[in-house]
């Protein structure tokens, strides 16, 4: 069910959620000092790609905080806000709700990504 459900995802917007963590990694890796940060995007890109069968695991400590906060100011929000629409309007019908739900899952993710890891389940 989980592959099933993966393929579907990316023909409802999850390769254009992936399309816009690998640009914001890119964006980031143009300077030395942004590299951890692009270096982070590309591995949680890997979520936008097959979101189900896989959770989120926050355990960060204060570097991850203030990692969080520059993150949450100059690229976060941007990619919080548009996978917080997409999912709103896959919920609007009955069958677009468990996708909405796993781009609800990749908008707090995009929020506050240092410390979190991606684990699969099942």
């Amino acid at each position: 069910m989980n592959l099933l459900g993966n393929i579907i995802w990316i023909l409802c917007g999850g390769l254009l959620s992936a399309i816009g963590w690998w640009l914001t990694g890119l964006l980031w890796c143009m300077t030395i000092i942004g590299i951890p940060v692009g270096l982070q995007c590309f591995k949680l890109s890997s979520i936008s790609l097959d979101p189900f069968g896989k959770e989120i695991v926050h355990d960060g400590g204060a570097v991850s905080f203030l990692l969080n906060v520059v993150w949450f100011l100059v690229s976060g929000w941007e990619l919080a806000l548009g996978n917080f629409i997409i999912g709103c309007l896959l919920c609007i019908t009955i069958v677009g709700i468990p996708f909405g739900i796993q781009f609800f899952k990749i908008a707090q993710l995009a929020l506050f990504p240092f410390g979190a890891s991606v684990i699969r389940v099942g």
